[in-house]
């Protein structure tokens, strides 16, 4: 059995498809607007999204870094998740490089924030207040088991946030996992939304890319912030092509991801010394303790990987699997067999 890595869904490989379309890519100066792959991706990722332009970034924490530079300013914030990827895991660079203030929302296990809790946070224009200027939501919901965001829960926040006069930016890193499982279009889940970011090298499989959808104004301010904080690539239509192909030929298989996880979840919850709720996975990913006398966390990661099968240890004794288009059906059997003789 070949190696089982199921630290993230970020490791899979380019397909030969990928490879062909990025030798034979059409390229130009993309800082000059200039290269026509580039040019088509942006289209193609803006039509799917419904959104006026989009634009090409190297990847989604710099995508979430560049909208939320291009929708606030200094000593303005934003009202976000206390377990979201923004908050958590892009190294403050809101605060660090864009002078923003986030104020977090306690996400509920599915990764909603409470509505009451988000209009609480609302502040307006005391002086000693940073004012209020955005929402920042993650679908589907990396932390909270892979969560999405529900269409109906979207349009709520959507309601609240014109109430306020705010804008709405979307961490839709796998937006589309979303999308498959609630078996709506993506566009329907950002249809309210000001600001998109979708990433191609999840489970999409491209080799690198991410993309910010909005209207032309935003995109085109965005562009300059892009090129402020050293994204501005140049032949990029290499990139590109990859991303062409992720999106034309990886979508439709999604859902073999989510089906592989529900397996893996499944066997999971028959380990009596293993902890997760299986109705709580709806896409791709998996949390899960570990509450076992005689196997400490780190021990076992390291059994495991002993054995072919890698894993993330996210907390004390918790741990994530993430399915993705490099790992089978065979795969996630031998994975629930070497755990299962592990934990006997």
């Amino acid at each position: 059995m070949s190696p089982v890595d199921l630290r993230s869904d970020t490791l899979t490989h380019p397909t030969e498809s990928m490879r062909q379309a990025m030798a034979r890519a059409e390229v130009g100066d993309d800082v000059f607007d200039e290269d026509p792959t580039v040019h088509h991706l942006q289209e193609k990722a803006a039509n799917l999204m419904g959104k006026e332009a989009a634009l090409f970034v190297p990847s989604g924490t710099m995508g979430n870094l560049v909208s939320l530079l291009t929708h606030c300013s200094r000593g303005e914030e934003i009202l976000l998740g206390d377990r979201s990827h923004i908050f958590l895991n892009e190294v403050g660079g809101i605060a660090a490089l864009g002078g923003i203030h986030p104020r977090t929302v306690p996400n509920h296990k599915d990764g909603t924030l409470p509505l009451d809790w988000l209009e609480k946070g609302i502040r307006g224009g005391d002086i000693h207040y940073p004012p209020t200027r955005l929402i920042a939501l993650e679908n589907t919901h990396n932390y909270c088991q892979g969560s999405p965001l529900s269409l109906e829960y979207m349009e709520a926040v959507s309601s609240l946030a014109r109430k306020y006069s705010l804008r709405i930016h979307v961490d839709g890193a796998r937006i589309f996992n979303a999308a498959v499982s609630l078996k709506v279009p993506a566009s329907q889940l950002v249809r309210h939304a000001d600001s998109v970011m979708f990433c191609l090298s999840k489970g999409l499989s491209a080799p690198v890319g991410s993309l910010i959808c909005g209207t032309q104004e935003f995109i085109g301010r965005a562009r300059k912030i892009r090129k402020m904080v050293g994204g501005g690539m140049r032949q990029a239509g290499h990139l590109a092509a990859a991303g062409m192909v992720a999106l034309d030929e990886q979508l439709p298989r999604l859902e073999t991801d989510h089906l592989h996880a529900q397996k893996l979840a499944c066997g999971l919850a028959s380990i009596n010394t293993l902890r997760l709720n299986v109705d709580e996975i709806k896409t791709n990913i998996i949390f899960f303790e570990l509450h076992h006398p005689g196997m400490a966390p780190e021990q076992f990661l390291e059994a495991l990987e002993a054995r072919g099968v890698k894993m993330l240890i996210t907390g004390q004794r918790t741990f994530r699997a993430v399915l993705h288009r490099e790992i089978t059906s065979d795969q996630v059997d031998y994975a629930l067999r070497t755990i299962q003789t592990l934990l006997k």
